[in-house]
């Protein structure tokens, strides 16, 4: 595709979603689980089924992530390594908005915000993705061993993962649950975790949008860190929490230039990176990543860092909702980012690929 067609299509991509959400969202934020101005398809009917369905996905390379210079690879900190777009028929795939990686950067987790579990396996050819395989597709289930969708939850937009048990923030009815992998895999009924009760007044639709379990040999480990989309303290900061643990409580982060938190994800060296977007009908879309020191976050603190990544429409980027970190065997720490298409015909469910350059 000319590239002045491909800017031309980012631009009605923008002004269409900035539109929608202007008139739908006093402020012009994105709401994320909201119904897309073009319905591509039916989410999947989780009542009709609470086992893993095989599912084929396929994926269109990617080979640059710049529109409009091809052989520019950094951006900020990141290095660009591929990118893959994803498509299947299957009717559920889609609105992914967490994702975990195991320690080689291959098995992954991934929740749709339409209550749904995905599971599969990154298939490279030498360090570029190449497609996905052994997908899986299956309902989140409630404590009654029964899809959360029958209790009116949608909205599973944040994960978190400790070994065996993962960690799933459900928004507008602002809920937490723990699986326990041991028991079942993606087949565990999840089991209500209470939350503070500022976390639990969150506003609609700007609850809990990124969760990360804090393994030993770091501070604050045994705790669950929850920070919100966009719920807002007194000074205007975004919310989080620190649920578990020896110290928990709330914090907060400083939030700038209306970037909302969409994700995050703790390195090995104990920085938590952040990931935010920004949505504007005038400004159109904006992506970022934030580095903060773990060190400095505790109870009653506000903390801050500074970007080390940046994209816009120029770029290929889509709705990124999700980010997770591992180290290759070459000691490089890579980011993977997942895109959230609001099973929408203008949207896509794109998976990235960066070098972190320390």
């Amino acid at each position: 595709m000319p590239l002045q067609a491909i800017s031309d299509r980012r631009r009605f991509l923008a002004l269409t979603l900035g539109g929608v959400s202007a008139l739908a969202w006093s402020g012009g934020a994105l709401a994320q689980s909201a119904p897309p101005p073009v319905r591509r398809r039916a989410a999947i009917d989780e009542h009709s089924v609470t086992t893993a369905t095989k599912i084929e996905v396929k994926a269109r390379p990617l080979p640059s992530f710049d529109l409009r210079d091809r052989t520019h690879l950094r951006f900020g900190m990141l290095h660009y390594r591929s990118g893959v777009a994803l498509t299947s028929s299957y009717p559920g795939f889609g609105g992914l908005s967490g994702l975990r990686l195991d320690a080689k950067g291959e098995r992954f987790l991934a929740i749709s915000d339409k209550g749904g579990w995905f599971t599969g396996r990154i298939v490279y050819s030498g360090r570029e993705i190449a497609g996905l395989a052994d997908v899986e597709a299956a309902p989140l289930l409630g404590p009654d061993g029964r899809p959360i969708t029958d209790r009116g939850w949608y909205d599973s937009e944040s994960l978190a993962r400790d070994g065996d048990v993962v960690y799933v923030g459900l928004e507008r009815v602002n809920q937490l649950l723990r699986y326990d992998f041991a028991k079942g895999g993606v087949g565990a009924r999840g089991e209500i975790i209470p939350l503070p009760p500022a976390a639990k007044r969150l506003p609609n639709n700007k609850g809990l949008e990124a969760l990360v379990a804090v393994p030993k040999g770091l501070p604050l480990a045994g705790t669950i860190i929850a920070i919100s989309e966009r719920g807002l303290d007194a000074n205007g900061n975004l919310l989080a929490f620190l649920i578990g643990g020896s110290s928990p409580g709330p914090f907060s982060i400083v939030r700038s230039n209306d970037f909302d938190v969409s994700d995050a994800v703790l390195l090995p060296s104990g920085d938590l990176l952040v990931l935010e977007r920004k949505f504007s009908l005038f400004n159109g879309v904006g992506i970022r990543i934030r580095r903060l020191s773990l060190a400095q976050i505790a109870p009653g603190a506000l903390v801050d860092g500074p970007a080390i990544f940046s994209a816009d429409l120029g770029q290929e980027i889509d709705n990124l909702e999700g980010i997770d970190a591992h180290v290759t065997p070459d000691g490089e720490t890579v980011l993977t980012l997942v895109s959230d298409d609001n099973f929408s015909m203008i949207q896509r469910t794109l998976l990235l690929q960066f070098t972190l350059l320390e």
